[in-house]
């Protein structure tokens, strides 16, 4: 008898340790949807390795699933763009894909910085934009938005190292034919580098901002 009641104290303690003492609560699995690492396939740590190439500063965020088909996975916090002869700041943009980030840094240095000292004769000295990341559908319709998935960028305005603004609501069909030629060619500039720009000449929607948004089978700019 008393080696049953041995054997029943030691199982007893066995199981006890298994499931975990009340100083060791037992460590639930994280909730589906939450994110918490890094990106870590190839492909992401190739963007990545990119847009260090481009000398952009940025610093690379955890993967996050919001519901509703929205998620921020593969993103970058950019911290500043590079210039020919330096840096220049871009604001109010959140989480953006690392392909987003990519095309952007290339566009902003050779589309938006150069155009600005040939045509304008300054350079850039901040891009302002509208944002990245929104959960949120394509206006009129039940289809998400680029936006839902951090891979679409809007943009604002242009503040050049000589005070001047130019932005996109304001300057779109500006009466200087210089600032008029400066906003057609970042356009132009856009659609090499992205797949999807839209422009107030789109619709009323993008009357004060420029939709970038990289990738698409099928390009398109308007």
């Amino acid at each position: 008898m008393a080696r049953r009641i041995l054997i029943a104290l030691s199982l007893t303690a066995m199981l006890a340790g298994c499931i975990g003492s009340p100083d060791q609560p037992v460590r639930k699995p994280p909730r589906g949807g939450t994110g918490a690492s890094l990106s870590q396939s190839p492909q992401a740590r190739a963007c990545l390795a990119n847009l260090g190439a481009a000398q952009a500063r940025f610093t690379p965020l955890a993967d996050q699933y919001y519901g509703a088909g929205c998620s921020t996975l593969g993103t970058v916090r950019l911290e500043s763009l590079r210039a020919d002869d330096g840096l220049f700041s871009i604001t109010n943009l959140g989480p953006v894909s690392c392909p987003a980030a990519t095309a952007l840094q290339g566009w902003a240095r050779f589309g938006v910085d150069r155009a600005a000292r040939q045509i304008l004769g300054s350079p850039l000295q901040r891009i302002e934009t509208m944002g990245s990341y929104s959960c949120r559908n394509v206006a009129g319709t039940s289809r998400l938005s680029a936006h839902a998935t951090a891979n679409a960028i809007d943009i604002a305005a242009f503040r050049l190292t000589d005070g001047r603004r130019i932005s996109i609501a304001g300057d779109w069909n500006s009466p200087s034919p210089q600032v008029r030629a400066f906003l057609r060619t970042v356009r132009d500039s856009a659609c090499k580098r992205f797949g999807t720009v839209l422009t107030p000449d789109y619709n009323a929607a993008h009357r004060d901002h420029l939709h970038l948004e990289p990738g698409g089978l099928k390009p398109f700019c308007r």
